[in-house]
């Protein structure tokens, strides 16, 4: 009886471990990290139910479960009962054209399924031999595209699966039936029996066995296969995409160190768990039988057919667990084995600061391997010794123990110990890392009672190991388990009751006194971890006080106020500079700073990615629209005419002041809003189909491209198009006309996305920008080496503490804890082509070095770097906000001020934002106290430590800036002074307003109010830009844009006034040269930049797009209704002359809506009229209605809006 199952199972078995380590073991591992939170290597992961209920509501997930279901009825179901029944008729052997028909169904197993792949898509094809033979027939009405079409396809690869699998199962069936005597068929023939009823009767009750395992078979071996071909092509697609980058270094060295540790961690499991058993199965006692209980000698009889499969089985697959777990600590091995010496001692153990950021790890990593190997092989073989009869429990209650069970079980247990003794060591030097006390790093306790009681622990543990090998050889357990008994009692007392005691009763009455040096250890080495070691602090007046002329000699900082807020007008790039709904901006966009007529100027900019509804087509998404087009840059601080940004590169084909298409490759391929793959490239002469750009800014005709770089992997054969259809799961890679034998697939397009996948030891910075170098887009990105194992540095949330009213929300690319960080790289992707290049930047770091060591050619020096990229690097903002967040406490450098903490300081709350997040930094070029030359800089502010539940007081206590400026204007040379953190420090006893306080003292005054409600007319909203802080005149300026953005679809964010706060004085006028005359007595002295923002823009200039008619009538009806506004601002001032301008500006306005109404012939669009292909936006309001309100000067018409017209009238 064993042997009828038996052998099914030796046979499945093997199937079965594969399948589960590579199928069920993932998915197993994929549903743990999804429900519960996990923390690797610097990601947490945790998503929960809802993932899991939102994707159960997916309609494609719903449909792909459908389509896959189906598919099982094709390769499995369909082609056992077809095989079956041809099965049977083939062993009767009475067809016509048998030999014809056992080669047509035996076919797909002697042929490559690669070639039946290729033969079935030509056959299937639109031209293809199905379609021809439907047309003669007469029934071309039927013919299609088989497998492209959605009602057909999968009907036809079924058909392809049942005709595949038919084969194998004839060949299973045939073989069962070749047992049933022929006498059988005889006799039912004799009876009368016709062939339905001998199937029925005979032939299937006799394949039943052959049915049951031909269905699991199919199962397993589709199962396996899929999976198997799945991480195929994963891994194949990756060799593609890291060859064509030229990072193959780095894709190799990680699946080698992965593959080397898998074998290692494997076999190293697997050799001691088969030993263990093997061991104790050969010294079973010979009696082990007659001396089991009856339980036990029935568990023997039923192992025993299958006992060398389950003594095999058992450790492969515990070693391939192990192996799987151990791959994970491929960058910690690597990490120790290129080590270099940090240079630095720590204070407690004087042993280099590297031994705990890369030996320690390694060690620790060891250690609990090789405890893991040792218990699972200990609980192993003591099961076998127990399961033989080796380690037996007498009646009485007693234990009976053979001499060789005692031996395996007493040196199992003495290895244990010793692991643990050297664990109890590593111990001592954990402490330096802890994060559990008040501050970071080893306190008194530590160092006076766990270091020592650690080390007592670790003597303890040899000394109990080695009674343990004396019980091997004596056979006595007395003394070893009474030195177990004292280890744990040991470990109680001496580990955790001693540091208790110690805690509470000598460093708690004394914390100040007794803690005092290791806070100053933890105060430096945070101070060295974070950079923050070398800070230059002034000490700042902070005077509130104001006089004319004051400003006069801060031309630097007062000419380069941003009043362009890049969080804002992304919507007024988008109306005037969008062109097509195939392209986007950003929300937020990015700042830099461009050489203009031979001066440098802060530039807000942003690349003209594509945007591709997610709605359209796969041709479209995939093969048109597949690059934007351009960059566009206005200056950060002029204003032009109404309100607008001042244009330095703009327009399609794009010119300006700072460049044209001529100077730059303006096609973005790599860029945040590029589509997931992308198909381009076509052989010479083909023609082009990628939809590039409008021929003009105003044109209706777009022109065609055709991508000519190296920018992705070929899929111009059949093999990779196939691997990339399964990787991206879209048949059409393989189906479609457009993919030729020139085609290049481009993916993986984010320029972070790209950086993290070719530097995998490096966290990326969440804000890549653009930027116009050598005559390219490139993308500029910032990497850091971080480590969270550094000896007393306090640790940070990277999430956390990067949050800011622009980041909305934690950034899940930019996770984990550290407590070390360095800006050590510098990379840059092409936006063209895509290509990657990495420049050590912090050439000194010795986590970069260590790395450098691993990948030798995968990093350049940063002297590579040409003049014009070192231009344009700038701080790191990820980076800053770790750094802001930690010097709110850190700037404290006495031991006993830091206890006492009653100088923490806070990154202000954002004043803009009604929710409680912090202020984001800002870049701008300024000149702090000090400085000799102003610098392209990133700043912050801060105020007193918020406390919850306290009084909180808004106002100033430091500013803070990072020089950003690189460049020198050589190639390869960093400038000196890049990187400088300076921290201005105002009096405590200061009322210089925070961000917040100005806020409100802007909000309250009367005159401002007053001025805002009249912006607010006519449905206008008001936005509050950037709070900009700057140090001038002693004390610290605060300047804040206002827009006004007109309700409906197709406005936009103008800037209006500006508004200006120093100590409690307010200033509110239309230019910043304005209001801070207001401020400073009437004349500030300051020089500013150019601001046109009172006046009307030039005839030709209003509109986005371009245009429709419906689109001019629309922007002339905003503006007139902008006209009307600031009519009324200037009648309340007193400003007839202003007045009369805006009355004039109105009348224009007018005539261009009245000729735009005339060529529509008098009907304006329908308010649900979908918007024509130029419009970046739909037109909110009736064209006609609002025309209708305006032609009526002086009467009030029912259903028009209420303004100021009425009034007058």
């Amino acid at each position: 009886m064993a042997r009828s199952w038996v052998t099914p199972l030796l046979f499945l078995l093997p199937a079965f471990a594969v399948y589960a380590a590579f199928a069920l073991y993932p998915l197993g591992r994929a549903a743990q990290f999804s429900l519960f939170e996990w923390r690797g290597f610097g990601a947490s992961t945790f998503v929960g139910l809802q993932n899991y209920v939102d994707l159960a509501g997916d309609a494609a997930f719903r449909a792909a479960i459908g389509n896959a279901l189906v598919l099982i009825v094709f390769y499995a179901v369909i082609p056992l009962v077809v095989g079956l029944v041809l099965a049977a008729i083939l062993r009767r052997g009475q067809v016509r054209g048998m030999g014809f028909f056992r080669t047509v169904i035996f076919l797909p197993q002697v042929i490559a399924l690669v070639v039946v792949a290729v033969a079935w898509r030509q056959i299937y094809s639109p031209v293809g031999p199905l379609n021809q033979a439907l047309e003669a027939i007469g029934l071309g009405g039927l013919t299609r595209g088989w497998l492209g079409d959605p009602g057909t396809a999968l009907a036809s690869v079924g058909f392809i699966g049942t005709w595949v699998e038919m084969g194998l199962v004839m060949l299973l069936m045939l073989s069962g039936m070749s047992r049933i005597p022929a006498e059988l068929f005889e006799a039912a023939r004799l009876d009368g029996a016709g062939p339905v009823k001998e199937f029925f009767a005979i032939t299937l009750p006799a394949v039943r066995g052959e049915i049951t395992v031909a269905l699991v078979l199919t199962i397993i071996a589709v199962a396996v296969l899929v999976g198997l071909f799945v991480v195929f092509t994963n891994v194949y697609t990756d060799v593609l995409w890291f060859s064509q980058l030229g990072f193959t270094e780095v894709f190799w060295t990680e699946v080698v160190a992965k593959a080397a540790l898998f074998l290692i961690a494997g076999l190293g499991m697997a050799l001691a768990v088969w030993l263990a058993i093997r061991t104790a199965w050969r010294h079973r006692p010979a009696d082990a039988s007659a001396a089991a209980r009856d339980s036990l000698s029935q568990a023997q009889r039923q192992l025993e057919p299958i006992r060398r499969l389950v003594f095999l089985g058992v450790p492969l697959v515990l070693g391939v667990f192990a192996g799987s777990t151990a791959m994970n600590g491929w960058n910690t091995v690597l990490l120790f084995l290129n080590q270099v010496p940090y240079g630095q001692a720590d204070p407690e153990f004087g042993l280099d600061l590297m031994f705990f950021m890369a030996t320690l790890p390694f060690l620790t990593l060891v250690v609990g391997y090789l405890i893991s190997v040792v218990l699972v092989s200990g609980i192993t073989g003591l099961l076998v010794h127990y399961l033989y009869g080796a380690v037996r429990v007498e009646e009485g209650g007693g234990v009976r123990i053979t001499p060789a069970a005692r031996a395996h079980i007493g040196i199992t247990l003495a290895v244990f110990l010793l692991l643990q003794g050297v664990n109890f060591w590593l111990n001592r030097y954990r402490t330096t890392q802890s994060q559990t006390g008040n501050w970071a790093g080893a306190l008194y306790t530590d160092v006076n009672a766990v270091i020592p009681t650690s080390a007592i622990l670790a003597v303890t543990a040899v000394i109990v190991a080695g009674l343990f090998v004396w019980t091997v050889v004596s056979g006595r357990w007395r003394l070893s388990l009474i030195g177990t008994a004292v280890l744990v009692i040991t470990a109680l007392v001496v580990g955790t009751a001693y540091p208790f005691i110690v805690q509470e009763y000598q460093v708690k009455p004394s914390e100040r006194t007794l803690e005092s040096q290791y806070i100053e250890r933890n105060i430096a080495m945070t101070r060295e971890a974070y950079g923050l070691d070398d800070v230059e602090v002034t000490n700042y007046e902070g005077a509130t006080d104001t006089e004319a002329g004051a400003l006069a000699g801060e031309e630097a900082n007062t000419a380069n106020v941003r009043l362009m807020d890049p969080n804002l007008i992304s919507q007024t790039f988008g109306q005037l500079q969008q062109f097509r709904p195939y392209y986007a901006f950003p929300t937020t966009l990015h700042v830099d700073r461009y050489e203009v007529d031979g001066q440098t100027r802060d530039t807000i900019l942003a690349a003209r990615d594509v945007n591709v509804d997610d709605s359209q087509s796969w041709v479209n998404r995939h093969t048109i629209y597949t690059h934007g087009y351009g960059m566009v840059v206005a200056d950060a601080s002029e204003v032009a005419a109404g309100g607008r940004p001042q244009w330095l590169l703009s327009e399609i084909p794009t010119r300006g002041p700072l460049a044209s298409d001529q100077d730059y490759e303006p096609r973005i391929y790599f860029g945040h809003n590029s589509p997931s793959y992308s198909v381009v490239g076509a052989p010479e002469g083909a023609p082009a189909v990628e939809r590039d750009r409008p021929q003009t800014a105003d044109s209706q005709e777009d022109t065609a491209y055709t991508f000519s770089g190296d920018g992705g992997p070929s899929v111009g054969n059949l093999f990779n198009r196939l691997a990339y259809a399964v990787k991206f799961g879209s048949p059409e890679l393989v189906l479609s006309s457009d993919v030729n034998e020139a085609s290049q697939i481009l993916y993986d397009r984010d320029p972070a996305e790209r950086v993290r996948k070719v530097a995998p030891y490096l966290t990326v910075d969440t804000a890549p920008y653009p930027a116009i170098v050598d005559g390219r887009v490139q993308w500029i990105v910032d990497a850091y080496t971080t480590s969270d194992q550094f000896p007393y540095s306090t640790a940070q949330q990277l999430g956390e503490v990067t949050v800011d009213s622009l980041s909305q929300g934690q950034n899940p690319a930019l996770q984990g804890r550290v407590n070390y960080i360095r800006n050590s790289v510098k990379a840059t992707v092409d936006a063209y082509d895509g290509s990657v290049s990495l420049y050590a930047w912090d050439d000194q770091d010795p986590l970069l070095q260590a790395w450098q060591n691993v990948y030798p050619s995968s990093l350049r020096p940063y002297s590579e770097m040409s003049a014009g990229l070192l231009d344009h690097v700038r701080y790191p903002e990820d980076m800053f906000k770790v750094q802001r967040e930690l010097l709110g406490r850190y700037h404290v450098t006495d031991a006993d001020d830091f206890y006492e903490n009653n100088d923490a300081w806070s990154v202000p709350s954002d004043p803009t934002r009604e929710e409680d997040v912090k202020q984001p930094p800002y870049y701008m070029t300024l000149q702090m106290p000090g400085q000799d030359e102003p610098a392209f800089s990133l700043t912050s502010s801060y105020i007193p430590q918020i406390t919850d539940g306290a009084q909180q007081r808004n106002v100033l206590y430091g500013f803070l800036s990072a020089a950003g400026d690189a460049g020198t204007g050589e190639d390869g040379v960093k400038a000196e002074g890049y990187g400088q953190l300076r921290l201005l420090e105002l009096p405590r006893s200061t009322t210089v307003p925070g961000p917040g306080q100005a806020q409100a003292n802007f909000d309250s005054n009367a005159d401002v109010s007053r001025e805002l409600n009249l912006l607010r007319q006519g449905a206008s909203e008001v936005l509050n830009g950037n709070m900009i802080t700057l140090p001038v005149a002693g004390g610290i300026l605060y300047v804040q844009p206002v827009y006004v953005r007109s309700s409906g679809g197709t406005t936009y964010p103008t800037l209006r006034k500006v508004l200006v706060s120093f100590g409690d004085k307010v200033g509110f006028a239309d230019t910043l040269q304005e209001a801070l005359d207001q401020v400073f007595d009437g004349d500030s002295g300051a020089v500013t930049p150019e601001e046109n923002q009172a006046e009307a823009p030039a005839p030709g200039e209003e509109p986005s797009a371009p245009g429709t008619v419906e689109e001019e009538l629309s922007a002339a009806l905003e503006e007139a209704q902008d006209a009307l506004t600031q009519g009324q601002e200037r009648l309340a001032e007193g400003d007839w002359a202003g007045y009369g301008e805006q009355q004039k500006r109105l009348n224009e306005a007018l005539k261009r809506a009245t000729a735009a109404d005339d060529a529509l012939g008098g009907d304006a669009p329908a308010q649900d009229q979908a918007p024509a292909e130029a419009s970046p936006a739909p037109i909110n309001a009736p064209a006609a209605t609002q025309f209708a309100c305006f032609g009526s000067w002086f009467s009030v018409r029912a259903g028009c809006p209420a303004s100021g017209v009425e009034t007058m009238a």
